[in-house]
C-alpha cells in the first residue's frame, strides 16, 4: 500500500515540484498550504502534469485544530515541511512575523505529528544557516550563525528538531540545507512565481528578459571573486526535488537527525548567470553595477558530498538545463500564475 505524504507549502516553488516526484515515485499527497505567497492554479498545474488528484488542504501551519483533523482524517507517513516566509530582507523588517511563522509554526507542527504518532520528517532549511562560511566549499560541519531573522528561524528550527529526537530517538529528521534553487519543470506549467519584486536572481533575470522589469541591479562588484561579483551554488528545482525524494526514502532506515547539504558544488557568479540566461532566451539581459546589499557574502558553494554517500543524490542538470527551464516557464506565464492579469 501507498504511503501518503503531508508536504506543508506543498503549493509553493518548491513544494509544486516535490509533489511531482512523489507522484512519480508512487506516494499519495496531502498538501497545507495558506496560499500567502503561493497559488491553487500551481496545484491545478501538478494535477493536470501528473495526472493525478492533489489533495489539498487551505489552512495556515499555526492552526492547531486544523493540523488535528488533517491528521485524524488521512494516514500520514511522514511529513515534508516546506512552510514557511523566505524573504531575507522582509525578515529583518518583520522579525516577529517571521518567527511566528517559521519557528512556532514548526512547533505546531510537531505537536500534532507527536499526537498522531507520525516521526518521520523532511525538514526544508537553507545554507543561510551558516552565515559567512568559515570555508569554501560548505561542509555540514562548520559552525553555524545567521546574518538575519530568516536564517536564525531556519537555525532555530533545526535546533529544535535536534532536541525534539534527544527526548525521543524514535523521530527521525532530515535537515536539508538548500543552496540556491532555480529553474522550472521542464513542461513549462510550473516554476517560480514571486509575489511583487523578486528577491532571488533568476526570476528576476527572466523578468527583464520578458521586458517586465528595465534592468537588473548587480549589488557588488568589489568582492573578491574571479569578476568582482557574488559567486552562488545554483541548483535546479528538479535536482532540489529529487533529494527531498531521497531524503524521504532515507528516512525509512531510521537515522536519527541529520543535516545534509543540496548543492551542486560549483559556484556561479552574478555575471556567469547572467551570460548563460541571454544564451539561453536569445534576448540581451540590462545590468547596472550598484552598491553591495548588507549582509551578502561573497561566496558561498556546497560540498555536496555526504547527500552523494548518504542519500544517493547528486544534483544531474546544469546551467543550461537551469535557463532554459527558466525561460520557458517565463515566455509561457509572462505574469506567472496569475492567468488573469495581463499587464
Amino acid at each position: 500500500m501507498s504511503q501518503t505524504i503531508l508536504v506543508t507549502g506543498g503549493a509553493g516553488y518548491i513544494g509544486t515540484h516535490t509533489c511531482l516526484k512523489l507522484f512519480e515515485a508512487g506516494y499519495e499527497v496531502v498538501v497545507l498550504d495558506n496560499f500567502s505567497n503561493s497559488s491553487p492554479e500551481a496545484l491545478r498545474r501538478v494535477e493536470q502534469i501528473s495526472g493525478r488528484a492533489v489533495v489539498s488542504v487551505e489552512g495556515d501551519i499555526n492552526d492547531a485544530a486544523l493540523l488535528e483533523r488533517v491528521f485524524a482524517e488521512h494516514t500520514i507517513d511522514a511529513v515534508i515541511h516546506f512552510a514557511g516566509l523566505k524573504a531575507v530582507g522582509e525578515s529583518v523588517q518583520q522579525p516577529l512575523r517571521y518567527y511566528h511563522n517559521n519557528v512556532t509554526g514548526t512547533l505546531t507542527l510537531c505537536s500534532a505529528m507527536k499526537r498522531a504518532g507520525v516521526r518521520d520528517l523532511v525538514f526544508s532549511s537553507s545554507a543561510t544557516v551558516y552565515g559567512d562560511p568559515a570555508s569554501l566549499p560548505v561542509r555540514e560541519g562548520l559552525p553555524t550563525s545567521a546574518t538575519n531573522p530568516y536564517g536564525r528561524s531556519k537555525l532555530m528550527v533545526e535546533e529544535l528538531l535536534a532536541d525534539v529526537h534527544k527526548a525521543d530517538a524514535t523521530w527521525n529528521v532530515a535537515l536539508l540545507r538548500y543552496f540556491n534553487p532555480v529553474g522550472a519543470h521542464p513542461s513549462g506549467l510550473i516554476g517560480e512565481d514571486p509575489r511583487d519584486v523578486p528577491n532571488n536572481l533568476m526570476p528576476y533575470i527572466a523578468q527583464v528578459a520578458v521586458g517586465r522589469r528595465s534592468h537588473l541591479s548587480v549589488f557588488g562588484a568589489d568582492y573578491p571573486t574571479p569578476d568582482g561579483t557574488g559567486v552562488r551554488d545554483y541548483i535546479h528545482v528538479m535536482d532540489l526535488a529529487s533529494g527531498h525524494l531521497k531524503a524521504l526514502q532515507w528516512l525509512q532506515s531510521k537515522p536519527g537527525i541529520k543535516a545534509i547539504n543540496l548543492g551542486t558544488g560549483k559556484g556561479y557568479s552574478v555575471l556567469d548567470m547572467i551570460k548563460a540566461f541571454e544564451k539561453a532566451s536569445g534576448k540581451r539581459i540590462a545590468y547596472q553595477l550598484v552598491e553591495r546589499r548588507p549582509g551578502d557574502v561573497a561566496s558561498c558553494y556546497a560540498d555536496a558530498q555526504l547527500a552523494a554517500s548518504m542519500l544517493g543524490w547528486r544534483a544531474e542538470l546544469g546551467l543550461d538545463a537551469m535557463c532554459t527551464d527558466s525561460w520557458r516557464w517565463q515566455v509561457y506565464n509572462p505574469n506567472g500564475y496569475d492567468t488573469d492579469n495581463e499587464e
